[in-house]
């Protein structure tokens, strides 16, 4: 992970340079203070990936410095160097929220694994709150007050509880993935998987196996089980999307899943329920024409867009612009 601006804090202008060429060896920009007073200046005026600060400095120190950050809200990963490294000072650093702590003499090895550590952390938290407001997007996401946009909200609310496999039909850009989302969140599943997956970008001869996994050995290249689609979405939903463009004896072969609750894997005889032992997750199926039987329609097409949904929709549009300019 390169490119990232790290802040470098000592009151020691050798250490400050020596660490300046360290990190610019990383592929990182460097800004430099002498103390927390300093640093304090930069983290406002610039995006900061990363702070590294030593302990003792004039005016504020390290432990100042940490507490300043996180006063002001900041999740920003601070690294500790110090020549005077006691259990108390980094007890006193972790608990004003330092991510690591380094005892100097160092070397450039050890600097670059606190960097890459601290820097990781922050990908995994931004990835979680991703994946988060991935797994929320659903009801919040839509926007319509019209009695073709009521008439589906309760339909979605109808649905959701029950078991029933789901055909969503609509035009490009309607909403069928949200109306997915919806149900998968007003449904008692909605603490387990979502697992949307896209027929018509997967290759015809890898679907099979992307959806219902394989047994070792099943076909060459095939060196350990692995699990499908379906066992992955187990307790939870699955999304289907562009159906029409999976073949047709695959078709078939979801037919049985639809029908029978049951899945097999590539390289074995005897079919298997889900690998808790239940049956299979409810699946929302995405399609123009409906190929199984006893499941509950929905429709999210253009008409659904009436002349009343357009000021709410303004309002979400703009409310959601502003959003992502301040934040």
């Amino acid at each position: 992970m390169k490119n990232r601006q790290i802040l470098v804090v000592d009151d020691e202008p050798k250490m400050r340079r020596v660490l300046e060429i360290m990190l610019q060896k990383m592929g990182h920009r460097v800004l430099t203070a002498g103390n927390g007073r300093e640093a304090l200046a930069h983290f406002q005026a610039h995006t900061v990936d990363l702070v590294i600060t030593d302990l003792r400095m004039p005016e504020m120190d390290g432990i100042g410095l940490l507490a300043s950050l996180r006063a002001q809200e900041s999740d920003v990963p601070v690294v500790v160097i110090t020549a005077h490294g006691t259990i108390e000072t980094a007890v006193a650093a972790m608990k004003q929220g330092a991510c690591d702590y380094i005892l100097r003499p160092f070397d450039i090895d050890v600097l670059e694994l606190a960097v890459n550590r601290a820097l990781n952390s922050v990908e995994v938290k931004r990835q979680n709150t991703f994946l988060k407001q991935e797994i929320d997007r659903g009801w919040d996401a839509f926007i319509g007050t019209s009695t073709a946009m009521r008439e589906v909200y309760e339909l979605i609310r109808r649905v959701g509880p029950s078991k029933a496999s789901v055909l969503i039909t609509g035009e490009t850009g309607t909403g069928k993935e949200l109306a997915a989302r919806a149900i998968h969140n007003a449904s008692p599943r909605c603490e387990k998987l979502f697992v949307p997956i896209n027929c018509a970008a997967i290759p015809a001869d890898i679907l099979e196996s992307e959806l219902f996994g394989y047994e070792k050995g099943a076909f060459t290249g095939a060196i350990k089980d692995r699990v499908g689609k379906f066992e992955l979405a187990d307790g939870g939903t699955i999304f289907l999307d562009e159906l029409t463009e999976m073949p047709m004896p695959l078709q078939a072969k979801l037919l049985r899943v639809l029908q029978e609750n049951t899945i097999e894997r590539l390289g074995v005889t005897a079919s298997s329920s889900s690998t808790s032992g239940s049956l299979p997750p409810p699946i929302v199926i995405l399609l123009k024409v409906c190929v199984a039987e006893n499941c509950v329609k929905i429709s999210t097409t253009a008409s659904t867009c009436s002349r009343s949904n357009y000021p709410p929709c303004a309002s979400g549009w703009t409310t959601s612009l502003a959003w992502s300019i301040t934040s």
